[in-house]
C-alpha cells in the first residue's frame, strides 16, 4: 500500500514538473512572439499580463512611455482601460442586484426621471440590461463627448434630440452614451460616484491599487503611458484624449500588475479569498449572450477567426473559438489601445495595453496565448496575419485635386461667423490676418483653404485628426444658408 502510495505521488510531482517546465517554455515563446510583434507594430510601449489555472504566470512592460525617452515601460506603468472599462461598470450593477436594490429588466426611468429619448418608447421601455448591451434602438453618439466640452449630464440631456436607428433589441450598434447612463444608474442606486463605488467594491477588494477611475486621477503620476500616432511615416507623441465626461463607458486606467489580478478574479468566477464579491447568478449573467452582434458590427478580425456566431453579453464581445468562448472587449482612444480576453472553460485570460493607435497586435497576442496554452504551441502568426489584413498591399491611392480655375461665389468676408446644428453644436468661421480660420465647438481647430467652387479645405491644427473638406451652400433665396462637413449640415445662426 505504502508503495502503491508513494508511486502515485511520484506520478503526481513528475506530472506537475513537466507542466511547469511546459508553462515556462510557453512564456518563452510568447516573449519572443510579442518581441516579434513589436518590431512589426511599432508602438513605442506596450504590457502584457497572463493568467493561467488561477495564477498570474505572466507580466511584462516592453518599450517606452514616450517615444524619444529613456522612460521604460514596467509591471507598474498605468495605461488607458478604455472601453474595458465597462465590464467593471456592468460588475458593479452585479453587486447592486446583489444588493437587492436593482434588477437587470428595471426600466431605466424609474432611477433616472431625467433619461428622456426623442421616442416616447424607447423612454419608457429601456431596460439597464439594454445599457448594457447596445440594443437600445440609438446610432452611434460618439459625437456628443468627443466633438463638444460639455458635461455627462449635458451629454445625456442631448439624447433627446437623437433619432432612433433601429427598433428596440432588434439589432446591435455600439453605443458609449447608454453607458454613460449605466453609470448614472449606478451612482443613483449606491448613492457613490461609480469610480468611488468600484473602487471600494473591487479595486480595493482585488488590491487594484493602482487602478483609477479617471484621466483627471492620474495625471500628476509620472509613471504612466503616453499617447501616440503614426503620421506620414512617424510616430509621434499627441495629446492624451481624456473620456472622463463619458466615463462609465471607458475612462479607466490601471497598470498590467493590477489589471491581471482582474482577469485573476474573472477567470475565479468572482470569487476573492474565497468570498463571493458576486453571487454565481448573477457573475453567469454577465457572460451570457444577451443580443447577437451582425457581421458589419463585430471586428475585422472574423476575417481570420471565422466564427461561428458572434454575440454581446453585459460588457463582453463573445464568439467562439476553436469550439471555445471567447469573451474579450478591446478598448480604444487616440493613440492608446487595450484588449481584456478570457477562455473560462480553459481557465486562460490574457490583458494587453498599448501607446499607439490601434495596434492590432493585442488581437495578435490574446489569440497567440489561447494557441500556446490550449495547443502549448503557435499555431498561426497571428501577428503577420493581423498586419496584413490592417494594411492590406493596395496601391496608394492618388490624392484628390481640385477642379483647376474655379473660384469661390462668396465673399470672403461673407462667410466669416457662426454656423449650428442642432445636433452637432456650432463652427465659427474667423479670419485671422489673411488665413481662414475654423472653430468646430472649442474642440477642433484648424485653417481653411480655398479647394474649388464654394469648398475649401480644412487642415486640423492637431495632426491626427486629418483634412476635412468644408462645402458652402447657398439657400433657395440665393443667401448663404449653411456649411456641409463630414456629410453633416450647419446653419447660418440668425
Amino acid at each position: 500500500m505504502k508503495l502503491k502510495f508513494l508511486f502515485t505521488q511520484i506520478l503526481v510531482i513528475t506530472f506537475i514538473s513537466l507542466n511547469a517546465q511546459s508553462d515556462s517554455e510557453r512564456i518563452k515563446q510568447l516573449d519572443a512572439y510579442i518581441q516579434n510583434g513589436i518590431e512589426l507594430w511599432k508602438p513605442p510601449g506596450f504590457a502584457v499580463t497572463v493568467v493561467k489555472d488561477g495564477d498570474i504566470i505572466y507580466k511584462k512592460g516592453y518599450g517606452v512611455t514616450t517615444i524619444g525617452t529613456n522612460k521604460k515601460v514596467d509591471e507598474n506603468t498605468l495605461f488607458g482601460c478604455m472601453s474595458t472599462t465597462k465590464a467593471f461598470v456592468a460588475a458593479g450593477l452585479a453587486m447592486l442586484i446583489d444588493d437587492g436594490k436593482l434588477n437587470w429588466d428595471d426600466k431605466v426611468i424609474n432611477y433616472l426621471p431625467e433619461f428622456q429619448l426623442k421616442d416616447p418608447y424607447l423612454t419608457r421601455e429601456i431596460t439597464i440590461r439594454d445599457l448594457l448591451t447596445h440594443r437600445t434602438g440609438l446610432g452611434n453618439t460618439d459625437y456628443l463627448w468627443s466633438m463638444m466640452t460639455i458635461s455627462s449630464d449635458s451629454a445625456l440631456y442631448k439624447m433627446r434630440e437623437v433619432d432612433a436607428s433601429y427598433s428596440l433589441r432588434s439589432s446591435f450598434i455600439y453605443q458609449n452614451l447608454m453607458y454613460l447612463a449605466a453609470g448614472k444608474v449606478l451612482e443613483e442606486v449606491s448613492g457613490k460616484s461609480w469610480g468611488e463605488f468600484l473602487k471600494e467594491r473591487i479595486f480595493l477588494p482585488l488590491e487594484m491599487h493602482d487602478t483609477y477611475s479617471l484621466l483627471e486621477q492620474v495625471k500628476p503620476i509620472e509613471n504612466k503611458a503616453d499617447a501616440h500616432y503614426e503620421i506620414d511615416g512617424k510616430i509621434i507623441k499627441i495629446d492624451q484624449m481624456s473620456a472622463d465626461n463619458i466615463g462609465p463607458a471607458g475612462s479607466m486606467w490601471s497598470s498590467i500588475n493590477d489589471i491581471g489580478k482582474w482577469i485573476q478574479f474573472l477567470l475565479n468566477k468572482g470569487v476573492k479569498d474565497g468570498k463571493h464579491l458576486i453571487s454565481s447568478v448573477n457573475f453567469q449573467e454577465l457572460f451570457k449572450p444577451q443580443q447577437i452582434v451582425p457581421a458589419n458590427q463585430f471586428y475585422p478580425t472574423q476575417q481570420i477567426t471565422k466564427p461561428n456566431w458572434t454575440t454581446y453579453g453585459l460588457g463582453w464581445f463573445q464568439h467562439d473559438y476553436r469550439g471555445k468562448m471567447v469573451q474579450f472587449h478591446t478598448g480604444s482612444l487616440a493613440g492608446m489601445v487595450a484588449i481584456a480576453g478570457i477562455i473560462p472553460e480553459e481557465n486562460i485570460g490574457v490583458y494587453v495595453m498599448g501607446n499607439l493607435d490601434h495596434v492590432e497586435l493585442r488581437h495578435a497576442v490574446m489569440y497567440t496565448v489561447f494557441d500556446l496554452f490550449m495547443d502549448g504551441k503557435i499555431t498561426k502568426d497571428w501577428s503577420k496575419e493581423l498586419y496584413a489584413l490592417y494594411h492590406p498591399d493596395s496601391e496608394i491611392k492618388k490624392e484628390p485635386e481640385p477642379i483647376k480655375n474655379t473660384k469661390p461665389s462668396f465673399e470672403t468676408t461673407a462667410l466669416l461667423g457662426t454656423y449650428t446644428n442642432a445636433q452637432y453644436g456650432s463652427i465659427e468661421i474667423l479670419k485671422k490676418g489673411n488665413q481662414l480660420v475654423f472653430n468646430l465647438n472649442n474642440t477642433f481647430l484648424g485653417t481653411m483653404n480655398h479647394w474649388h467652387y464654394d469648398t475649401y479645405k480644412g487642415v486640423f491644427d492637431k495632426k491626427e485628426y486629418g483634412t476635412a473638406m468644408v462645402s458652402f451652400v447657398r439657400g433657395a433665396d440665393g443667401k448663404l444658408n449653411y456649411l456641409e462637413v463630414f456629410g453633416e449640415q450647419f446653419y447660418v445662426s440668425k
